[in-house]
């Protein structure tokens, strides 16, 4: 079994430590901060570990609102309770409301030169770019496990066939889940280690 890095014990981590943590979170990317959120709770805090991350962010797609905003609910949480999901909640939206009046009202100025407007098109790509990273890195560190080939080639099915139904036939979400979810589930059941 590999190890994974310890997350830090609860008392080390205030709540004005999750608001300026997710307040840069925020700041840091326009429009996708889920990689930066990944860099920063995973890889340079590792307040959650690269499983808890996943488990963290599957949850928070399936529930309503903003992922990244449910993200930082759970972990804030984990760590102060009410307290902290609100502290964390609250970095998440204070900067980046205020950053988009302002950018709204230069926007409203200037939006229609031909320079911003190919600026707002090189900002979506790299964007995309860093959501794709972010995905392998995740999905690296889903096969770090060790697992017997039989499951980890129905995984790496399973993640390919959501490729294929969401990415290139543009199914609806609700569906490829669900039947996905289902089948997985009954595969993972019928390879399971008797006792």
């Amino acid at each position: 079994m590999t190890s994974t890095p310890a997350t830090v014990s609860a008392p080390d981590i205030d709540a004005y430590a999750l608001f300026w943590a997710f307040s840069l979170i925020a700041l840091s990317g326009f429009g996708g901060v889920l990689p930066f959120a990944y860099r920063g709770l995973v890889e340079k805090r590792a307040w959650l570990s690269p499983s808890e991350f996943a488990e963290f962010l599957g949850l928070s797609q399936m529930l309503p609102g903003p992922t990244i905003c449910n993200i930082a609910i759970m972990v804030g949480h984990k760590y102060r309770g009410m307290r902290g999901a609100f502290a964390a909640l609250a970095g998440m939206i204070c900067f980046p409301f205020l950053l988009v009046i302002a950018l709204g009202a230069l926007y409203q100025r200037y939006g229609d030169l031909p320079a911003v407007r190919d600026a707002l098109h090189g900002m979506a790509a790299v964007a995309a770019g860093l959501i794709f990273a972010t995905a392998v890195k995740m999905g690296m560190a889903l096969y770090r496990k060790k697992e017997p080939r039989q499951r980890q080639a129905v995984r790496t099915g399973l993640l390919l066939l959501a490729f294929i139904g969401l990415g290139l036939a543009g199914w609806r979400l609700i569906w490829v889940f669900g039947s996905l979810a289902t089948i997985g589930t009954a595969l993972f059941y019928l390879m399971r280690e008797k006792p």
